[in-house]
């Protein structure tokens, strides 16, 4: 078989302490999955069924590189989140068998053009536009699991020039790592390489060109960069 031109290359991200490569496949987010950003979003904090939304595997951004401000917008926000990396899938998986698909961990930012998002909510029109933009997922290098365990609770925050505008606890998401995995497993066939955002605890907010970010999930990762 001969191609019309030359494939894309894929998307690598680098595992701590290996000379190893993550190969990514899909990337997938849950939205509003910790009660004190859905209020702070004007939604009700009651505990509801995860949604999702996608970004493309090349919105990542590896840990070192700066995040380049979008075009068509002026209020682009700041997502910390913990991120799963997977090693195995499939449909319909038990919480229970889960964590087995789990192959590391990590921190990154779902960056989002916040104008773009209300004015694509209000007119009933999909996100995508003010998501699954370049450079949109900054993540750091993955952390095995076999390093970091599980996390169900532990420290998440960011700062913006040295100031934390979001400090929260894992233990708050509505939706925890095993019931995220088997949720989405109920809509999308999981495989080896998929990435999943776990939501943002309150405090999200804009960033302007030069801001110095530094974000973490303890024991997990840290992630720092500039926004250029």
């Amino acid at each position: 078989m001969s191609l019309a031109f030359p494939a894309a290359e894929p998307v690598l991200l680098p595992i701590e302490g290996t000379v190893e490569k993550f190969p990514v496949r899909r990337v997938y987010c849950v939205g509003r999955n910790y009660a004190d950003h859905v209020v702070e979003m004007g939604g009700d904090p009651d505990r509801e069924a995860p949604f999702f939304f996608q970004k493309n595997p090349d919105n990542l951004v590896s840990a070192g590189d700066g995040f380049p401000y979008p075009p068509q917008s002026d209020d682009v926000h700041h997502e910390v989140e913990l991120v799963i990396f997977l090693k195995s899938g499939g449909s319909a998986i038990p919480a229970s068998e889960a964590f087995d698909c789990v192959f590391g961990y990590g921190v990154g930012i779902d960056f989002t053009r916040r104008d773009l998002q209300a004015a694509a909510k209000k007119a009933g029109k999909p996100w995508t536009a003010a998501k699954a933009f370049e450079h949109s997922a900054p993540v750091s290098a993955v952390t095995l699991a076999s390093r970091t365990g599980h996390p169900a609770a532990g420290r998440i925050w960011l700062s913006v020039n040295d100031t934390v505008r979001q400090d929260g606890d894992l233990g708050q998401m509505s939706w925890k790592v095993p019931e995220i995995i088997a949720e989405l497993s109920q809509l999308f066939t999981l495989a080896p390489g998929d990435v999943i955002f776990t939501g943002t605890p309150a405090g999200v907010g804009p960033v302007r060109r030069g801001d110095r970010i530094a974000c973490g999930v303890d024991g997990v990762a840290t992630l720092s960069l500039s926004v250029i």
